[in-house]
């Protein structure tokens, strides 16, 4: 493929040599340069590719892309004075992804493209909308926190929104396979750092916006615009759906080209959803005024549910068809996820690691199991937002009946550390009825073997992960075979 096609819509400065030049390939990353590539030297959150050039010159690149406001020291300009081509863009991250795009055809063009963002509800919404539509008999695609689906093939995934390059791989792949749609998590930092920029999203959903990501983004107000972004992106003919229970629904779409569709469970919208009864079993809905049983529990799965309702029908599914296909629906992977055990224990695996995640699943196994003892084992990720770590401890104080504090993804911080500054948030009432264990996989033995019979054990903060961060290293940490082991030795 040519230099000047691969960088069409890139917003070019300039070009100095031959934008002519075949490329062969296309990379952000210096140590996967091969002879013909193009390598884009983009400003990361940790490192600067325009460090790189020079390697990526020694390496073969045949095309540079690198940002005109960027300082190259004299190394840099000597080796982009001995490459085929150099282009001068006004920001590599716009242009990394409309390279992405361009080189893959502009894939997402071929594909009902369906992106959902908000704090909480992303990963499910995807999942059950991707297995919603297969179940209806059309080929899909799933790009998610948990993993990412071609047709039924699966592959593992490292960010909850990928990398430009990677979304686009996927989605050409599904275009060969014949997928029809393809339903994408997206996230605050995915659209600060353009990974979205070139796609054409036919759908757009708002689940809601509460506490995260802070470390990164500084502030509510910033993580609420990046959040908007998306909604300003999309185009007069996509669609809109949000949530308007949410307050910050209506201004996610103040500057949308398109078409606003509503759904709540407490104010007027367009498509309405009522709880009519609940339990450890399932719940029976009234969705639009007809009613339709799930095994999926929850208020916030009330929300979940409505949105794969609202967007199945605005794409053209028969409503009917709809609510039976939402009846067969169970569960995502680690989302309120239940492993029934010996002496009638039920251990909830959810992802809740934000304070209103964890509220919501511990207010949802009370209202399904009113006097239900319940024990919340749960920790905080490190070097991450550090201001939750109190509040998830009140709101575990609040709901449980025995609190067990471990660790998660400790990373670059130590265990217990962060256990202090979870304590830090409990009244002397909570700290009476709490324990820290460090271990994680003592602490999930500990709360299951001392649990009252017919009792419920949250684990929050895992869910779908199959492993822990330690320090530098990766460990395989999977709670379903700890639990499943811990069951068996009952």
């Amino acid at each position: 493929m040519i230099l000047r096609d691969i960088v069409n819509n890139c917003r070019v400065v300039s070009v100095t040599g031959n934008e002519l030049s075949q490329i062969t390939a296309v990379t952000p990353d210096s140590r996967k340069v091969t002879e013909g590539s193009l390598f884009l030297a983009v400003k990361g959150y940790q490192s600067d590719g325009h460090n790189y050039i020079a390697k990526a010159v020694a390496a073969g690149a045949r095309a540079v892309v690198y940002e005109s406001s960027a300082e190259l020291s004299q190394e840099t300009k000597e080796a982009l004075g001995k490459v085929e081509a150099a282009v001068c863009v006004e920001d590599s991250r716009w242009a990394l992804a409309q390279v992405a795009d361009n080189y893959y055809d502009h894939p997402s063009r071929k594909l009902k493209l369906v992106g959902i963002t908000g704090t909480n509800g992303k990963t499910t919404t995807v999942t059950l909308l991707y297995n919603l539509f297969m179940s209806l008999g059309y080929n899909c695609g799933l790009l998610s926190t948990i993993a990412n689906y071609v047709g039924r093939e699966e592959s593992e995934t490292t960010n909850t929104t990928s990398d430009p390059l990677t979304i686009n791989r996927l989605m050409a792949r599904m275009v060969e396979e014949g997928c029809e749609y393809c339903f994408m998590e997206v996230s605050s930092i995915g659209m600060e750092q353009q990974r979205v920029a070139a796609l054409d999203f036919d759908c757009g959903i708002f689940s809601n916006l509460t506490h995260d990501h802070l470390d990164y983004h500084k502030t509510f107000a910033e993580y609420l615009r990046c959040k908007k972004l998306f909604f300003d992106s999309l185009g007069a003919k996509a669609t809109a759906i949000i949530n308007t229970d949410d307050k910050n629904g209506r201004v996610m779409v103040q500057n949308t080209a398109a078409r606003v569709v509503t759904y709540a469970l407490s104010t007027m919208a367009d498509h309405t959803c009522r709880i009519m009864e609940q339990g450890l079993d399932g719940m029976l809905l009234k969705i639009d005024g007809q009613e339709v049983w799930t095994p999926i529990i929850g208020r916030h799965n009330a929300y979940n549910l409505l949105a794969i309702y609202t967007t199945a029908v605005e794409l053209g599914t028969d409503k009917e068809e709809a609510l039976v296909g939402i009846s067969k629906l169970s569960s995502a992977k680690g989302r309120l996820e239940t492993l029934k055990g010996p002496r009638n224990l039920s251990v909830i695996i959810d992802y809740a690691h934000t304070p209103d995640a964890l509220e919501n699943i511990l207010d949802t196994l009370k209202e399904a199991a009113p006097g239900a003892y319940i024990t919340t084992v749960f920790g905080c990720g490190g070097d991450r937002d550090r201001t939750k770590r109190p509040q998830m401890a009140a709101i575990a104080e609040k709901y449980s009946d025995r609190i067990i504090v471990t660790s998660d993804n400790s990373r670059t911080e130590k265990t217990e550390d962060i256990i202090e500054e979870i304590k830090a948030g409990f009244s002397a009432k909570g700290l009476a009825k709490a324990i820290s264990i460090p271990d994680r996989r003592e602490a999930i033995r500990t709360a299951i073997l001392t649990a009252p019979q017919g009792s419920g054990i949250l684990l929050a903060g895992k869910g779908h992960e199959t492993y822990q961060i330690i320090g530098s290293e990766t460990r395989h940490f999977d709670e379903r075979e700890i639990v499943k082991e811990v069951f068996e030795a009952i």
